[in-house]
């Protein structure tokens, strides 16, 4: 054992020896000249090639990088039991994995197997800098065939990009943004003001029929699936629906049931605080893509059915564009009011297309008010009217207060449980009662038992519905009154006229009776 150790020290030395003579003999250029022959050879002989993404791009971050290791983490590396780091970033509202170091990861992408590789160095000590370097060196190297590269890249990169971005919007907070301060810029030069967006309503907690809601679900997403579709067909990728019915039918609730399915932003558009045409272009500008621009209550915001020049307004003071205060004023104050037009512009112009993977939602209780130029087809694609309570819009409410499922969970509750659901199935149309009526039921109701709730449900709907019959028949009471009226005037007309049509028929008679008796004379 001693002679083994001793062997093995005798070569050590004589290896060390060999090493210093030939970093005495050979430069350093000599060496490297060397070291990459050998390394060319080496790569001419491999059935591989290998691309680096490194973390840091000269002194900014390789977006690359942080794109490849998002989607390694999220899709690639799980499934391949590779040993991975846990994180979760700011704002996000899932955890994140992240490759470990010296870790690799085979992936493959149309029919063709790559393999990635987490490659950390320390870095050499560095000198004063304003932006510090990490201390250690990270990147990602990627190993294909050379037969597929062409197959691979750009596209296998683009698709790396693509899903990245959607891994990062989905696990981020969603945001509802309000132009509280009109047209105004803050610290960061944005208009907006946000607020993380935390509604729970989905389409399967909205009180809606299953066909309708299928049908709005499917419309959405085509759209967002439909970027080589616009592309195509040249249309700007963008989408309006106008959401309309009477107050309580659940417009907002399906505002955020669509901004949850799609995971987009929310723009809540208060065209009262918008001072002119102008300011409302910029706050389109500043809208990001994929997202839901709101409009609410659009006919009580602001007056454009009139498309005359409108008349000018009192002075006041607003917030400018630069974030200072203007006062308004004289002729000034109508330029600077929104138009028919500018709104036209801003759903259905060119400034419309400055993003893309938006919808335009338009909200009202009274659509016979609004302008038809609002309603056409290209600004508003789907009108969605959002009616009275139905029997299975119920059912959802029923589900959702109460847990009820089936018919078959009364049979212990009482007696005549079925007996109730087809009174509610029966009562529920001619009661025209709003969704939010009848969450307000079953809210009041939902610590007596489904039974009872919905049988003091059951009561309020026959109470609506008589009232509602009462109301038509006071209604057709007044119209045949007001008809009998109406007759009566007639009547004392023509009584007034007829008199006076005799005396004159009885004049003209009276002169040929006159003129006959002075003849016969």
């Amino acid at each position: 054992m001693k002679e083994y150790w001793t062997a093995l020290a005798s070569l050590m030395g004589a290896f060390a020896f060999l090493q210093g003579v030939l970093h005495a003999v050979f430069p350093a250029e000599l060496r490297a000249a060397v070291a990459r022959l050998l390394g060319r050879l080496t790569r001419g002989l491999s059935p591989y090639c290998y691309f680096d993404v490194t973390e840091m791009d000269g002194m900014s971050t390789n977006e690359i990088y942080d794109a490849v290791q998002l989607y390694l983490s999220s899709t690639a590396a799980p499934a391949s039991g590779a040993r991975l780091s846990l994180s979760r970033p700011l704002n996000a509202s899932s955890f994140t994995f992240g490759l470990a170091a010296s870790d690799r990861v085979v992936d493959s992408f149309a029919g063709a197997a790559v393999t990635w590789e987490h490659v950390v160095a320390p870095r050499q000590g560095q000198g004063f800098s304003w932006r510090p370097l990490p201390e250690e060196k990270r990147r990602f190297t990627l190993r294909i065939r050379r037969g597929d590269r062409d197959k691979l890249l750009p596209a296998y990169l683009d698709h790396i990009l693509a899903a990245a971005a959607e891994i990062r919007r989905r696990s981020q907070d969603r945001l509802l943004y309000t132009n509280a301060r009109g047209g105004a810029m803050d610290a960061r030069g944005l208009p907006w003001d946000p607020v993380p967006f935390k509604h729970p309503s989905t389409f399967d907690t909205l009180a809606m029929d299953p066909a309708r809601k299928a049908a709005i679900m499917a419309d959405l997403r085509d759209f967002a699936g439909g970027s080589a579709f616009y592309e195509r067909t040249g249309r700007a990728w963008k989408r309006g629906y106008l959401l309309y019915g009477p107050p309580g039918t659940g417009k907002s609730s399906m505002i955020a049931a669509m901004a949850n399915f799609l995971g987009y932003d929310v723009y809540d558009l208060e065209l009262t605080e918008v001072g002119s045409n102008a300011e409302l272009r910029k706050l389109l500008m500043k809208t990001t893509s994929k997202s839901i621009i709101v409009i609410e209550d659009i006919d009580c915001s602001v007056d454009l059915t009139n498309r005359a020049k409108p008349a000018p307004a009192p002075p006041r003071a607003r917030p400018g564009i630069d974030g200072g205060i203007e006062q308004d004023g004289g002729a000034g104050a109508a330029a600077r009011s929104i138009t028919l037009s500018g709104l036209l512009n801003f759903t259905d112009g060119l400034w419309s297309c400055c993003g893309a993977e938006r919808i335009f939602v338009f909200t009202t209780n009274h659509v016979e008010k609004l302008d038809p130029a609002l309603l056409r087809s290209g600004r508003m694609d789907m009108h969605i009217f959002m009616s009275y309570c139905t029997f299975p819009a119920l059912r959802i409410l029923l589900r959702n207060y109460l847990g009820f499922q089936s018919d078959g969970e009364l049979d212990g509750f009482a007696a005549g449980a079925k007996e109730i659901v087809r009174g509610l199935e029966e009562w529920v149309d001619a009661a025209e009662i709003t969704p939010a009526d009848v969450s307000e039921v079953l809210i009041k109701n939902r610590r007596s038992g489904k039974a009872e709730a919905m049988r003091e449900l059951l009561g309020v709907l026959k109470d609506r519905a008589a009232g509602k019959r009462r109301g038509g028949a006071a209604a057709a009471e007044t119209g045949k009154e007001a008809g009998g009226e109406n007759e009566e005037e007639e009547e004392e007309k023509r009584a007034l006229e007829s008199p006076k049509e005799g005396k004159e028929t009885a004049g003209i008679d009276g002169h040929d009776e006159v003129t006959e008796a002075k003849k016969q004379v």
